[in-house]
């Protein structure tokens, strides 16, 4: 059986393993938990991550505390969690696709991500969006293509080493055939500056972080990665859409908590998350940032990891991305 198989079936066997101990998941919790963002505060995982730890916390009867640990493409705190206690009061933030499919390949890790975190839940969907500096002599997505294949190397684009958008841009440069340049950074934060400014031509990022920069007119809006248009951006098209994309891209984000933690553990902090997703004011909250609630079992969280993970193991290969 081979790892990701391995880890469903551990998960699956959750309702069992909740039956025979009920005690735990009574006592628990009993402190504080502690929440690891492994990325800077003001951030869109930070962002969300604090309304899932307000709902959370008004259910679990604790507070919920949000640590984050930035460095290393999110390695420092991912370690962190993985080397924690398995007793529920360390949990962490990740993206699905990042910790399932990427980093075991970009990074020399000294953990096994699918022996090191059971799943709790998942949390919520952030759409992605390629835009344009104002200067780009370019208005949609298929100008932008035939400019680059006109001036090749000529454009450059900013993203964060080793994340979606860095992958999800290096397969649209393979798709058309084009040659743009990455230019590395640390987040998101600073790339928007610099394409505002034109420093920086391109961009892809979430929609919670980059859908108000497009309504206020500040940078171009090119195309989007989800399987269909976006409400707010009806005349902007789908990479997946016009055939710059094998498959549409969503950033799915989750929680999860060290291997080992008590099933019943962990089925109590489900079902405090997804009621706390479910509640008006947190809806309201993550309607703000553009992103949309993602309510599952830890059975169902196990089934995505098993279908993410290879796929974008094989995108780490085909873009052959290194870390820096």
């Amino acid at each position: 059986m081979n790892k990701l198989n391995g880890l469903l079936a551990a998960v699956c066997a959750l309702p069992l393993a909740v039956a025979t101990a009920p005690s735990r998941a009574q006592d628990f919790p009993t402190k504080p938990i502690k929440l690891v963002v492994p990325f800077p505060a003001g951030g869109p995982t930070d962002t969300s991550a604090r309304l899932v730890a307000q709902g959370l916390a008004a259910r679990i009867g604790q507070a919920v505390i949000i640590e984050n640990q930035a460095g290393a493409g999110g390695i420092i705190g991912d370690r962190q969690v993985a080397n924690a206690a398995p007793d529920g009061y360390t949990l962490l933030v990740i993206a699905v696709a990042n910790m399932f499919g990427v980093a075991p390949l970009l990074y020399k890790l000294d953990f096994d991500p699918m022996k090191a975190y059971a799943p709790v839940a998942t949390t919520v969907v952030d759409r992605q969006i390629l835009v344009g500096a104002p200067s780009l002599p370019v208005n949609t997505v298929q100008e932008l293509v035939a400019y680059a294949k006109a001036n090749p190397g000529k454009l450059n684009y900013g993203a964060a080493t080793g994340i979606g958008p860095h992958f999800i841009t290096e397969m649209f440069k393979l798709k058309t055939g084009t040659n743009i340049v990455h230019v590395p950074y640390r987040g998101s934060g600073p790339i928007i500056g610099d394409v505002i400014s034109g420093q920086v031509q391109l961009t892809m990022s979430g929609k919670s972080v980059l859908l108000p920069f497009v309504q206020a007119g500040k940078v171009k809006p090119l195309a989007v990665t989800s399987a269909e248009r976006w409400p707010e951006l009806p005349n902007v098209p789908s990479l997946y859409e016009v055939g710059y994309l094998d498959f549409p891209y969503d950033t799915i984000a989750g929680i999860v908590a060290p291997a080992g933690t008590p099933p019943a553990v962990i089925a109590k902090l489900n079902a405090a998350i997804n009621d706390g997703l479910n509640a008006p004011e947190i809806r309201a909250g993550i309607a703000k940032l553009g992103i949309e609630p993602k309510i599952g079992t830890p059975q169902e969280f196990a089934a995505l990891i098993k279908e993410e993970g290879p796929r974008w193991g094989e995108i780490v290969r085909k873009t052959g991305v290194k870390a820096e």
